[in-house]
Formats: structure tokens, sequence, C-alpha cells
């Protein structure tokens, strides 16, 4: 006989009761606390102020800690009893008894256990830090009404004292109670009609009938061992040889910042690991997996006693420090540079602090992943790759077809991948099973990752989980189950055999489309900050080779990890609260005036004292004409030669043109202007030089741009085209545009005010002020002589709430897809709606320029900090702007700076010179007072291959990097020429390890073959 409806409820009665009896207090713990915003260690808590605070007490005001202590002093009735402390502070809480780390209090951990074996009179000292919180956490969704604050301020207080209780934990009851559970949940996802589900169905029946909860405690434990006996036989049928297996190792997936900020995390991972290692020292099987070096770096610069612990656990194999980067980050809008240094300075914290080489990225809740990623997975050692977010699509779409399969990159590299469908499962036969079969690739593969606690904001498994597991692990009806580290599946896997599937390209996410574009500071900040960087090693490493100069190799190193820290994939997505970009603006300045600081100090050490010269750098490996304003009390300016160079007057500022060598400076003198020849045209409807004619209305858009080159017009309809439309998600205010979007536009009907800044010769500009909705803008349309690219230099003060900006460039090339650059290259994408893929990628991701191509001529829209993009047809339209309500009810509000340029060529998309455009958008020439002559000490010969890195050696050397890319998807050979003293040279890998010889020819010259897309570092020794 089943389970009748009858049966069935009595044993969930059963359930819930013998639940209930599992805690049997033994008296109430009077607390005393204080409360501070300070980071205090236990030690420094100690000291108080402490004063009562009975049931009842309110505290905690916005960002506030609460210090509570207690003390515990077990009766007779605790003898030889398991004892636990039930705290109720009100928030999360970090507990320490008799001074030492015990765990963690939250929503899924209610209990740390003080003994297994009470002795009365024994006296326990507990402390606790618990948080208060911030106000409302909300992650939107949805309309909201006129007058609503999606986020109120807090009040001034938030939490309440409850009653902390300790009383003996009846494990006797415990584990007949997870006995009943694993026994429900499997018959539960098993076939009704089967043998095994009638045998548990008969136990579960004679489990009611045998148990007494009605019993005084001694007696109703004769009963539980009386019953355990009965579910014995059933808890031990064992599965047979077609089996699969579950690799499960304990996972926490803290953020390291999101809907709280920075310091609140560094709680967070106190809490999470001191509860992973209070159960380690029950579970001798458990294995946890802690990625993130930032987050091991904050425990063991706070809290050095449990950062020792937490290192005895890794050498033990308790814990498993894995993942390879210094956080889980973005990879979508993180440049190629700062990946690369995500992989060096994370596998280095792994083999410096643990002694371990990281193979594995672990990235499970990031937003899409780069084509770009599987080189420099390969370039940085890391061979396997795991993530959950795929699946995950809310939406619907186009399902993703595999669980395990080979990720072939945008240059032909490869990595192994398993998709996990969650990174925080449950362990319940009910869910290993579901694990199982929800699986998409059902043929070629019989294991799987199954990461299991819980997560996003820290905690990690419960023992309910590793109890399920002590059952699950060959139990009849349910996936196999080993504790592993998720680098050991992958090993198992090669041993098996690797599934024949290969996924060619990027990993696109179907939903989240939003962050290309949240918080718009926080992107430009992380730009600025990458070129800033790149310009400081640059001539730090130059200035260190050449004059002796002490690059502050400690300062820099600070400033990336501020960057890395930032680039987390809830930070500079745009995903967290209001206090979280605060700080992450602070940062990226920091960052940037850092990295100023250094790149102004090593242009110093290059050049001589002059008061009537200026030296212009330029960090790209291409000679590059640049316009840049002198110095004040300069009227014109000549090269070293007496080469009198053209100027003009630019809103106040005298301007010069100057051509200035690949990766090397020219200096200029003072010297009377001169003038030159003005071939530029400039009114308030049109701008003009000798190869595009640009005419425009009344509300600054572009109505016409014709190529004087060809005759042809290249605007297929209004550019520059502002476009405003109601944004609001269904879901995930900040994370997500929704496809409807078009379905709102907002109307931009005011005509602006144009007027003239500069009319040539060498430059002519419009300035545009206009209204946009609740808005303004102020915009400099920017045309120089010789150029076929105009800059829109533009400042808005966005005053919008659920609103989308964009702005449009429709024209005259025919083509199927769009082209984006991305990390090291590009990717081609549709701009039609074909397929179903091909409509769910209505918004994606670019760097520094998203084009249009024919195989003779194209157009390009560039930017210098814009990320989100979509190709419709033939129009080119980049996301400016956005206004999430939630996490952040102020999101982007305020000034807002950007540039954005179109660039039309004629030609092929290899001759373009597109790839230069964009890098020239947005590094402009670096000047500096003084005379150093004219050099340059890097050249290629291939204009498709980039210089992206020149740096010093990351082991203290004076060896000097350089990494270079193809950019053109196209193989090549390359010269790469430097002026530096070089003695020889090597090959190696993104980590600079693991050199092979590279021949040098005359001191100075090394040839290069590169693959499409291939990345390449070369060390040379000084």
């Amino acid at each position: 006989m089943a389970l009748t409806i009858e049966w069935r409820n009595r044993v969930d009665q059963w359930r819930r009761v013998l639940g209930d009896l599992l805690y049997r207090p033994l008296g109430d713990v009077p607390m005393e606390g204080f409360v501070t915003t300070a980071q205090l260690t236990a030690g420094q808590a100690a000291g108080g102020p402490f004063q009562a605070m009975p049931p009842g007490t309110p505290w905690g005001a916005k960002w506030e800690y609460g210090w509570f202590r207690g003390t515990v002093t077990l009766p007779e009735q605790a003898r030889g009893e398991r004892v636990a402390l039930r705290l109720d502070l009100g928030g999360d809480a970090a507990v320490y008894v008799d001074g030492r780390h015990a765990g963690a209090q939250d929503g899924q951990h209610r209990e740390v256990t003080l003994t297994g074996d009470g002795v009365p009179g024994q006296s326990y000292q507990v402390l606790a830090e618990a948080y208060a919180g911030h106000g409302t956490i909300t992650c939107g969704g949805g309309p909201v009404p006129y007058g609503v604050e999606t986020v109120p301020e807090a009040p001034p207080t938030q939490r309440r004292v409850g009653t902390t209780t300790f009383g003996i934990w009846d494990e006797e009851a415990y584990q007949l109670w997870m006995d009943v559970e694993t026994l429900v949940a499997l018959r539960d996802s098993l076939d009704p009609d089967s043998l095994r589900v009638a045998e548990i169905d008969a136990a579960l029946r004679d489990f009611t009938v045998v148990v007494d909860l009605e019993l005084p405690r001694q007696e109703m434990l004769l009963t539980v061992r009386a019953a355990r006996d009965r579910l014995r036989p059933l808890l031990q049928c064992v599965n047979g040889t077609t089996t699969p297996l579950m690799f499960c190792f304990g996972h926490a997936h803290l953020d390291v910042a999101w809907l709280w900020p920075l310091a609140e995390t560094e709680r967070k991972a106190v809490r999470t690991l001191s509860t992973v290692l209070a159960l380690a020292d029950e579970y001798p099987e458990y294995r946890y997996l802690q990625s993130q070096p930032e987050l091991f770096r904050m425990v063991r610069e706070h809290y050095p006693e449990l950062y020792g612990r937490v290192k005895q656990a890794v050498e033990s194999g308790t814990i498993i420090a894995e993942g390879a980067t210094w956080v889980q980050m973005d990879t979508n809008v993180a440049g190629g540079e700062a990946l690369i240094r995500q992989f060096l300075h994370g596998k280095r914290f792994y083999r410096d602090e643990f002694g371990v080489e990281c193979e594995l990225l672990w990235l499970p809740d990031v937003f899409g992943y780069s084509g770009a990623l599987p080189q420099i997975m390969r370039g940085c050692g890391v061979k396997y790759f795991s993530t959950a977010k795929i699946f995950w699509n809310y939406n619907g779409g186009d399902p993703f077809p595999h669980n395990t399969f080979t990720w072939e990159g945008i240059d032909g590299s490869r990595v192994l991948v398993h998709l996990c469908n969650d990174y925080n499962s449950q362990t319940s036969p009910r869910a290993v099973i579901g694990r199982w079969r929800e699986r998409v690739q059902k043929d070629g593969i019989s294991t799987r990752l199954m990461p299991f606690g819980w997560g996003d904001g820290g905690g990690g498994p419960t023992r309910d989980h590793l109890e399920f597991l002590r059952r699950d692990r060959d139990l009849e009806g349910v996936p196999k189950t080993r504790m592993a580290s998720p680098v050991d599946y992958f090993k198992d896997l090669e041993k098996r055999g690797v599934p024949d599937v290969n996924y060619v390209g990027e990993l696109y996410y179907q939903c989240h489309r939003g962050t290309y574009t949240s918080q718009a500071r926080t992107k430009r900040g992380n730009r600025r900050s990458e070129f800033a960087l790149r310009e400081a090693e640059t001539w730090g490493a130059v200035a260190s080779a050449l004059r002796g100069f002490t690059f502050p190799a400690a300062e820099l190193e600070a400033a990336w990890k501020k960057v890395l820290v930032n680039q987390f994939h809830d930070v500079l997505p745009g995903s967290s609260i209001e206090r979280v970009y605060e700080e992450a603006e602070a940062a990226f300045a920091s960052a940037i005036e850092t990295a100023r600081q250094a790149a102004a100090s090593a242009a110093g050490a290059l050049c001589e004292d002059d008061a009537r010269a200026v030296t212009a750098f330029n960090s790209l490996s291409w000679d590059r004409t640049a316009l840049f304003p002198l110095p004040e009390g300069f009227e014109g300016a000549a090269t070293a030669e007496g080469d009198a160079l053209p100027v003009q007057e630019v809103e106040g500022r005298v301007h010069a043109e100057v051509s200035v060598p690949s990766c090397g400076w020219t200096t200029l003198h003072a010297a009377e202007k001169a003038e030159a020849p003005n071939a530029l045209t400039a009114t308030e409807s049109l701008l003009g030089n000798d190869l595009l004619r640009v005419e425009l209305n009344e509300r600054g858009e572009i109505t016409s741009i014709l190529d004087k080159e060809t005759g042809r017009e290249l605007a297929a309809g209004t550019c520059n085209c502002l476009r405003m439309y109601k944004d609001v998600p269904t879901a995930f205010d900040a994370w997500d545009i929704d496809s409807m979007y078009p379905l709102t536009p907002v109307p931009l009907p005011e005509e602006a005010e144009v007027e003239v800044v500069a009319a040539g010769p060498l430059v002519a500009a419009l300035r545009v002020r206009r209204r946009l909705h609740a808005s303004q803008m102020v915009q400099r349309i920017v045309l120089r002589r010789g150029s076929r690219r105009v800059d829109f230099e533009t400042t808005v003060d966005w005053q919008e709430s659920h609103k989308l900006l964009k702005v449009n460039f429709p024209v005259a090339v025919h083509a199927s897809e769009g082209i984006q650059e991305i990390q090291f290259g590009h990717i081609r994408r549709p701009n039609h709606k074909s397929r179903l893929f091909d409509a769910d990628r209505f918004e994606v991701c670019n760097h520094k320029w998203a084009a249009l191509a024919e195989e003779g001529r194209g157009f390009a829209v560039l930017n210098d900090c814009k990320y989100g993009v979509n190709v419709e047809g033939n129009s080119i339209n980049l996301t400016l702007l956005k206004s999430a309500t939630a996490p952040d009810m102020n999101a982007d509000t305020g000034e807002q700076r950007f540039t954005y340029a179109f660039y039309a060529w004629r030609g092929s998309l290899a001759e373009s010179g597109l790839v230069r455009e964009g890098y020239e958008l947005n590094v402009p020439v670096m000047t500096g007072p003084g005379a150093a002559g004219r050099a340059s000490l890097f050249r290629v010969d291939a204009p498709n291959v980039v210089i992206e890195t020149v740096k010093p050696a990351e082991d203290g050397s004076s060896d000097v990097m350089v990494r270079l890319y193809e950019a053109g998807r196209t193989a090549s050979h390359c010269t790469l020429q430097t002026s530096l003293p070089v003695r020889a040279a090597e090959l190696t890998d993104m980590l600079e390890g693991n050199g092979r010889a590279l021949e040098v020819a005359d001191g100075a010259r090394m040839a290069l073959e590169f693959r499409p897309f291939e990345i390449k570092t070369v060390r040379l020794k000084l």
C-alpha cells in the first residue's frame, strides 16, 4: 500500500513535530552590547562600552554594527549533551566563543555548537558582531508608482534584540529527521509505481507508528532509535553499475560587493569561513571551494587568527583554493589587459599563499563570457572553465544546447567547459536527482559538477547539506555523489573521454543586457583607469630602461588592484547599491591619479628642463598626427629642427598639430605663430573638410554625410539622432533592457542652440545645447582637417528615471552582420532577427567601436566609455545612458561626460584604420614640460598588429615586457623593432613565464608570426 493522502498527511505531521523537537532550550542568555560604524577586532570590541540590551531593545542605524556579549553556564541538564547557542540579535552575526571564531548566525545557520559533551558548571563567553543593515534592499522590476521611492532612507534603528538562548541539540532526533527527510525526498522523485517507492512508503508508515513523540525525552529517544533501525535498510540500498556521478563541493558565492558595500563583504567572508571551519571539524569529508583572492586578502588583513586556520584548511584539502582570478570579474566590459591582470594577480596569490597552481576559471554568476577568454585562459595556464549563469534565461530565449563541451575562442584557442545549473544547489535526493535530470546534453556525459550551499551573500552549506550527502553517497535511485574539487571533475572527465562537442565564439548571456550601460560614471572610470595605467607602465618602463627611473611598482600594483576589485561582476556592470558606486568612483579616481603621477614622473625623467619646450608622448604603436593644447604663454610651436607647426586658437587655448612617432615622443619649442591654409568649413548647419561634408538640422542632428572623394551620401536617415525610450524592465532594473523598449519612445522635440566655436585651419567645431526631456545636453561636434572622423564631445545633466538614451546612425552600408570590437579582436553578430538567437542579441557589448562594412567601404561608431550597442539593419545605435531605480535609486543622476564619434572609410575593413582610430579616440597624447628631442622606442611594420602593453617585468628584473596582438583577423608576419638596448628576447606566456628564445637581429628587430587575433608576449632582456 502506497502513501495514501491520509498516510502522507500523517508522515508530514510527524516530520514537522520531530523537526520542532531538535532544539530544546535550557535558558536565556542576557546580552549586553554597543553599536559602532568602526571595524573592530574581537579584542578591541571586548573593551566595550557595553550596556544591557534586553529583548526588545532597538538598535542599529544605517551601516552600523552591533557588538554583543553574554555568558552561558551549563546546568545539570546539559551533562553529556550536545549544547547549542541560538542567537537572536536582529541581524547576521559572526560568533566568537571564548575568543575564538566559532561560526555564524544568519537565515540558514541558526545554531552554533558550544560543546558535544556538556559539563555542568562549564561557562562560555560569547561575543558576536551583528550587522544592522542599510535600509531597503531591492533589485527592482516593473513600474514604480509616482512619488514612490524604491530605496527609502533607513529609519534611525533597523533591528531589535530578540531572545538568545542555549539548549540541548537532540542529535539522535536530528539523525532520524535527516533519515526521514532523505527518504521522503527520494520517494517523491522516483516512479510512484516502482518497488523502491513501495518499500520506502512502507517504512515511512512504520516510522509514524514506531516513534512516539509524546513520551518524555528519554523514553521518546528509545522509539527514535527503533525508528532509525526500521529505516536503515532503505538507506543502505545501493545503485547498480549504470549510475551517473555528481562531483560535489561546498560553495557560498560571496559577491565582493552587490546589495552591500565592501566593508560588509569583509564581515560576510568572516562569517562564511568561520562556518566552514566549524563544519569541517565535524565532517572530515567536507570540501569547500573558496575563490577570489580579494576575499582571502580581506580576512588576512583584518582577521589573522581566522586566516591562519583557513590556510591550514587549504593545506589539508578541506578548503579548495581555486578559481584563478583576483575576483569573479565581468568579462564583457573589462579590458583585455585587465583580464590578464586578473589572472596574473589571482594566480600569484594562490601560488604564494597556498602553493596552489590554479587550473580552473570559476565564474559562476558572470553575465556572459567574452570570446577572447579562451586565449587569455590558455595564455595564463588555465584550461578548465565553469559557470552556471548561461542557463538562467528567465525571459526565455534560445536554449543553450550543451553542458560539457570544448569552447573555442575568436583566435582558435580551446578550453574545456562544464556548465552547472546552479552555483548553490541543495543536496536532498530530490535536488541531486533534479540536477542530473535538468542537463540539456543527454548523450556523452555521465558526470556533472554540483556546487552546494547557500550563497550570493555568502553563508555556505549547513549541516543538512552534509548529512544529506552522507546518505546520498550511493543511495539507490539517486546519482552517486563524491565530495571533490571541481578540478578533480575535469581530470576525471578527461580520463573518461571529453564529448565531441565544440562551441565557437562568445558565450552570450540572453539577459542582463542593461549591464553594458548602467552606472556610466563607473564605466568611464574603468576605461580611463585602464588606459591611465597603460600610460604609466609604458613610460615608467621606458624611463627605467633609459634613465634609471625608479618604477613605482607597489603603488601601481595597488592601483591595478583597485581596478580589478571594481571589475567584479556586480560592480562594473552597474548592478549594486549606491554606496558601492560612491566607493568605486573614488577608487577609479584614485587609480587614475596614481597612474597620472607615475606617468608624469616618468616623462619628467625623460626630459631635460626647458621652460620654452613641451614634449608630446605617444604610447600607441604607430605614428600619429595629434592636436593638443600648448602650454600657457605659447603663441606657436616649432619642432627641434626649427620647422614651424600649424596652430589654432580654440576657445582661448592655442592648439598645435604635430606628428608624434610610434611609442615615442617629440619635443616642441615655443615659436611664433605659423599660418596654415584653411580647408575647413563651419557654420551653424555645416561642418566640412577636404574629405567630408556634414550637414545638421535644427536639433543638431546630422541630415547628410557626403564623402567628397566618392560623391556618395553616407547617411541613410538622420544621424547623431538621439532617441529616448521608457525603460521599465519586468525584473532586475539595473541589469536588464527588455526587448519591447522600442515600443515606448519618449519624444525629444526641442530645437537646439548651435554656435560655431572653431572654424579652422586645424579643427572646426560646433557647440550644441539641447534639452532632452528633463535633462540638458551640451555637445561639441568636432571635425579635424584631413580626417574622416567626427567627434561628439558630450556632457549631459541626466535627470531621468526609467529612461534609456541611444544615439542612432543609419547609414548607406549594406551588410548582414554588425562588427563589434571586443578584447584583443572583434566579433561579428547579426543585425537581423532571422532566428531566435539572432533576435535575442538585440543589445550587445562593444569596446571602442561598432561597425557596418561592405567589402570596399564601411562606417563605424566609436566611443570612449560606452559599451552597449545594437546594430539593426543599417543603423548603428550606441546606448548612452540608462536610469535604473534599483538597487541604486539615484543611478546615473547628474553630470555625465562621454565622447562618441563616427568614422567612415574606403577600402576593406583590414585596410580601414578603424582599430587605430578607436585607440586614438581613447588615448590622447600625453604632454610634459621640458625637452627630450624625438625618439621612437617600439614599432611594428604590420598595420594590423597592435602593441597593447609595455611594462616592467613582474619579477623585478630590468626586463621589459611587450604584449602585442593581431587586430584584423588575418594571419600576419611582422617585425617588432625597438631602440632599447636589448641583449636577448623571449616569447613568454601571459604570466611572463615559460620563456622561449626569440632571435634578435642587429640588437633591435624580432620577427613574429601571428594567427588571427593572436596575443603574443615578448620579454626584452636589457
